[in-house]
């Protein structure tokens, strides 16, 4: 029986249901090869040749794959049909060649479906082709590429930007267009300007809401009222004037429906619609997939087959009538900058299913569904007709001018099943429906109509008070100006700022760049926000200081790498690649001997002068003005050193005075907190009280890791007075003596275990509230049981981690494996020790800074750190111990 090879079990499991007994179908779990995690895996010097190794999760599949060629050596390569699946194929035809389980007269084809159904499966085993070498090449050009601005730039960060995580060539330009957002945000000064609005009754006893759009005979623009007083005026001018109908037009027109999705464009929908990350409908969408219900779901192309295009006009027909189907199919032609590997677009496979057809348990599979479902039998279905009217009204001097729109909606077409949605859906006077209305018709104020918006508009504002000066009696408020009758209502605005980047049209401006490709989007976003450079709230990216530092650093000196016309070149490059049209070993070259210079130029860069050039250039956001005009980065405690930016020995910035030691200001990294303004952002003034049993001031501070209290002062005697973090639960604000006793006097004592009689303690560490017994550690879920938790309570958590570890006795297993280290060899490991997580190597311990989480660690970061230690006196390089043993 032929072996044919997918990616996925969920995959195989599918089309073996189409290939029976006669196919062996086996899943190859994603890429079975990939590059070393260690310096010199791709070579510049030797035309880019690249190491490649075999994960050892994948082994397994591999050895699964080639004993089952054994018994047949045809091989069907039938991995998913782009670029990526194109390499998992080559991946492995040479990895199977290397273990001699395919011969030099082995059959190995190449097969791709769009879509798993039996149809698609069975035409494209009767088609079958060899790997495309073109695809191949351009992915191992991406591969190398992002592996050497991995492997090049990141080292070059660590050392010059103590902190530092990681840099990538598409995930920093990304995070470039976030932090450059929030500047803008910060930068922007809104303007104020005022609108007029009248409620006017018609001869037939209706209502019309009308704006007003001219005013002494001139056209308004947006800020031609740019204040109460000349707002006033014009409610004025309005309320004091006969109006009537000038002119009414009605003008037919017509919606078309928006094309089927692709891959930027369903991520976009699925988070305007169900507030779904890129991954999450990925994963969703992958699971569609692999179980036959739509078509391949990584794609920048808009166009559908033929035979799905007659599907969909047969379903509309059917469920909707022949009105909603239009003469002639709809044909969508690709609009994107680079759709050289372009597949059809994301659609059903079975056009007359809707999601209750199909009845899928998974909730976000089914809401993914029944989206690209109506968004694909809506793009084929007739336009919406709608007939828009505009009405003019003017008063009989032509100096008052307003204007009311409105539209109906004749036939609804596309708009039965769906609309497209908005990522900031601005007010849409289009909407409105206006009543029965004729020229020359004479409207009268609707009197005290306005009064509910206007108390709207004035919120919590200055009392209203009446104005009856022979200019006009009118109401006003700080928000809004009123008519004396209530019918017309001059409304304070002020221009916004550009939004936030959510992750939808974050997507959307990566694709008109021209940056990142659609099986990227998703991890790139997932990278920024794992990397703790950009966290997301309420649906909206917003940039962390250390995101903020890494875009300074990079594009001061790495500016050429992070511009968006040179990505997009790059991205274009590397589809020319795909396209046979360069030789990706060209596109490397290129790109590697500018690259490596730029790299080399920082060489001798010092860490203070990097410092600097980050101080100015973040300086607006570091040190922003002060209301009183004075110095910004004047330190507020010793009023003669200037504030700027530091770097701690164990990773990580805060702001510090230039006075050091003789003056240890210090605040966290980023613009000063609120109490900061008056010059005490540290605090260290404020007494919370006097600890009863010493005598000893207790104080509350902000130090450069955020806020703790302080038992006591620092003397000669007592250099490191007893200290405590505030655990979440607890805001600065709150603070007050007996809060920081109970801080000071952990950890508690819950009592001695009953099997050994040692000692249960309750504390809080740097991931949280916890209780220890012996060298097992249980973590509480609620801060408060730190000083609440009762011996049955601990004793049962202890008892629980103790299992998961395998007893007391049990060799305590990895937080995470790094694999082996990538110059000396031996595995790398993170493992939890009785004192906080640390790296282990060999007989190397090193223990984790405070600020970095276990699982975010790279391998990296580790090295760095096992070198720091032994830099300082711990274990010696392996090679020397492996010289000692051979000698």
């Amino acid at each position: 029986m032929p072996v044919v090879v997918v990616e996925s079990p969920a995959k195989a499991k599918t089309i073996n249901k189409y290939l029976g007994d006669d196919y062996t179908v086996l899943a190859s779990y994603g890429h079975v090869r990939d590059l070393p995690s260690k310096d010199g895996s791709v070579d510049p010097d030797q035309g880019f040749a690249m190491e490649w190794e075999v994960a050892s999760d994948s082994k397994k599949h591999l050895k699964a794959i080639a004993d089952a060629l054994k018994d047949d050596p045809d091989l069907i390569l039938a991995t998913d049909p782009d670029r990526e699946g194109e390499a998992i194929s080559w991946h492995l035809q040479e990895a199977l060649q290397k273990r001699r389980a395919l011969k030099k007269d082995s059959k190995v084809r190449r097969v791709t479906f769009n879509a798993i159904t039996k149809d698609a499966v069975t035409r494209a085993m009767a088609e079958p082709r060899d790997v495309d070498m073109e695809l191949v090449e351009a992915y191992l050009a991406r591969r190398a590429l992002d592996y050497l601005v991995g492997f090049t730039l990141s080292p070059v960060l660590w050392r010059k930007l103590p902190g530092a995580k990681s840099a990538g060539r598409v995930q920093s330009v990304c995070l470039r267009l976030v932090v450059e957002r929030e500047m803008e945000i910060e930068a922007f000064r809104p303007r104020e300007y005022w609108s007029v609005k009248a409620i006017l009754d018609t001869p037939r006893g209706q209502t019309l809401e009308a704006r007003l759009v001219s005013l002494g005979g001139k056209k308004l623009d947006r800020y031609d009222l740019p204040n109460q007083a000349e707002a006033g005026l014009a409610v004025q001018a309005v309320a004091s004037r006969a109006l009537s109908v000038a002119g009414v037009e009605a003008k037919p027109t017509s919606r078309n429906p928006a094309p089927p999705f692709m891959t930027s464009t369903l991520q976009q929908e699925a988070s305007r619609k169900y507030g779904f990350g890129a991954k999450q409908t990925m994963a969703a969408a992958q699971r569609l997939y692999e179980a036959g219900h739509i078509t391949y779901m990584r794609t920048d192309g808009i166009d559908m087959a033929p035979e799905a295009v007659q599907a969909a006009r047969a379903a509309i027909t059917d469920r909707f009538g022949a009105d909603y189907t239009p003469g002639k199919p709809r044909i969508y032609k690709n609009k994107a900058k680079n759709a050289q590997e372009a597949h059809e677009c994301i659609r059903p496979t079975d056009m007359s299913k809707s999601a209750e057809d199909i009845r899928l348990s998974e909730e976000d599979q089914r809401k993914l569904y029944d989206l690209i479902w109506k968004r694909t039998i809506a793009s084929q279905m007739e336009a919406a007709r709608m007939e828009r009217t505009t009405v003019t009204i003017a008063s009989d001097d032509a100096q008052v001018e307003l204007r009311a729109t409105g539209q109906v909606v004749l036939f609804d077409g596309f708009l039965k099943v769906y609309e497209e949605g908005r990522d900031d859906a601005a007010e849409d006077e289009d909407g409105k429906r206006l009543p029965q209305i004729a020229e020359g018709e004479t409207l009268k104020p609707a009197k005290g109509a306005l009064a509910t918006d206007f108390a709207k508009a004035a919120g919590e504002g200055d009392a209203v008070i009446e104005d009856d000066s022979a200019q006009g009696a009118m109401k006003r408020a700080d928000a809004a100006l009123l008519s004396q009758d209530g019918a017309v209502m001059g409304q304070q605005h002020f221009t916004q700022p550009p939004p936030r980047y959510t992750e939808a049209s974050l997507v959307k401006r990566m694709e008109e760049l021209g940056i990142g490709r659609p099986s990227t989007y998703a991890s790139i976003l997932d990278t920024i926000q794992a990397r703790g450079y950009v966290t997301k709230d309420k649906g909206r990216l917003i940039p962390e200081d250390k995101g903020r530092l890494v875009i300074a650093f990079l594009v001061n000196y790495f500016r050429r790498y992070l511009e968006y016309d040179y990505t997009a070149k790059l991205e274009t490059e590397l589809d020319e690649v795909s396209a046979g049209e360069q030789h990706y070993q060209d596109v490397l070259d290129r790109f590697w001997r500018d690259f490596s210079a730029a790299v080399a130029e920082t060489s001798e860069l010092r860490i203070t002068d990097v410092l600097e050039k980050i101080n100015e250039v973040l300086e607006p956001h570091l040190f922003p003005p002060k209301p009183d005009g004075s110095d910004p980065r004047l330190c507020p405690k010793c009023g003669a050193g200037r504030l700027s930016m530091r770097t701690a020995r164990s990773g990580g910035a805060f702001i510090g005075c230039s006075n050091y030691p003789e003056c240890r200001y210090t605040r966290p990294f980023g613009p000063p907190s609120d109490e900061a303004e008056d010059g005490t952002a540290d605090l260290d003034d404020k007494m919370l009280g006097v600890d009863p049993d010493s005598s000893e001031p207790v104080y509350l501070r902000n130090g450069r890791f955020g806020w703790y209290v302080q038992l006591g002062e620092v003397t000669e005697e007592k250099k490191k007075p007893p200290r405590a973090s505030l655990p979440k639960m607890w805001a600065p604000e709150v603070m007050d003596i007996e809060k920081a006793l109970r801080l000071l006097h952990l950890p508690r004592i819950v009592g001695q275990h009953p099997d050994d009689g040692e000692p249960i303690e309750a504390n809080f560490g740097r991931y949280g509230p916890y209780v220890k017994h012996g060298r097992i550690y249980a973590n509480l879920p609620d801060e408060e049981e730190v000083f609440t938790v009762g011996m049955n309570r601990a004793v049962e958590l202890i008892a629980e981690k103790a299992a998961k570890r395998g007893g007391r006795g049990a060799t305590a297993a990895p937080l995470k494996e790094l694999g082996d280290h990538p110059t000396e060899g031996g595995p790398v490991n993170v493992m939890n020790g009785r004192y906080g997580p640390y790296v282990k190597w060999e007989k190397v311990n090193a223990t984790l800074p405070k600020d970095l989480d276990p699982q975010d660690i790279t391998m990296e970061r580790a090295v760095e750190l096992i070198a720091e230690k032994q830099a300082k006196g711990g274990k010696k390089k392996k090679t020397t111990t492996r010289a000692r043993k051979k000698a």
